[in-house]
């Protein structure tokens, strides 16, 4: 049947019901979304297996509210509409809670705080994060990000040619090979990434200030009883030690804040 066929107060709530419907999350599965590509927080191995912290979380969070959990990979410019379209239920993938992003998921709690901090080849005469500092240099960021979303409000602003790229391994490996004199990124992906690839080629710079951010999870505009789940698994596994394993497999510092 045609909802045009109704009119007034039933053809509302038939829609609302339809609509619903439509998006209705499985009572005993969760499908999640992330990007696969941004370690240590989600990246996949050579087989093809998501890892990383928000992959433990979620795992994490899944067990502590009883519900199977799926993992679903997506690229991070089209991360929000897929949720939107009910490709996934929830985006776990180190998400900055911003207002402009609120206009478009509700967020719960944060699971981390981050500042960002900038990287730059070990041969560079950078010494400071301070925009004046970068004038003159190209900066790499990922985009769509709020890095970027710095990049280009201040560095840009004070001289900076900012070059933005799909994914935060992408912006890494051009700096590596000499394309580009920094990076802007969270910090924890860079103290993780210098531990590895980038100790030979690069040095941190140093955090940038008054940039602390909050990670939260993403849901659907509307979708309540799930982001009052969420936050009450996330509350519990803080609680009872499960959160400060997962963080001591990647950090040896505390990520979750005040």
């Amino acid at each position: 049947m045609k909802l045009s066929h109704y009119a007034g107060p039933l053809a509302a709530a038939i829609l609302a019901l339809a609509l619903g419907t439509a998006f209705a999350q499985d009572a005993t599965k969760l499908k999640i979304g992330t990007e696969g590509a941004y370690p240590p927080f989600n990246s996949l191995t050579a087989d093809g297996k998501l890892v990383g912290f928000d992959v433990d979380i979620a795992e994490a969070l899944c067990k502590q509210m009883k519900v199977e959990c799926e993992l679903v990979t997506q690229d991070w410019d089209g991360i929000i509409p897929a949720l939107q379209a009910g490709k996934f239920d929830a985006i776990v993938a180190s998400m900055t809670i911003t207002d402009e992003r609120k206009k478009q998921v509700d967020f719960t709690n944060k699971y981390y705080v981050t500042p960002l901090a900038l990287v730059a080849a070990k041969d560079s005469d950078l010494t400071s994060t301070e925009p004046a500092a970068l004038a003159g240099k190209t900066v790499g960021a990922q985009a769509s990000t709020t890095q970027s979303i710095y990049a280009d409000d201040f560095y840009a602003k004070a001289g900076a040619d900012v070059k933005q790229y799909p994914t935060q391994e992408e912006a890494m490996a051009d700096l590596t090979n000499g394309r580009i004199d920094a990076v802007v990124a969270d910090k924890f992906v860079l103290v993780d990434w210098m531990k590895t690839n980038g100790q030979d080629c690069c040095k941190m710079i140093g955090d940038i200030k008054g940039t602390d951010s909050e990670t939260g999870i993403a849901v659907r505009k509307g979708d309540d009883k799930l982001r009052e789940n969420l936050n009450a698994a996330i509350d519990a596994i803080v609680a009872d030690g499960t959160y400060g394993k997962i963080v001591a497999k990647y950090f040896d510092f505390d990520i979750y804040g005040d």
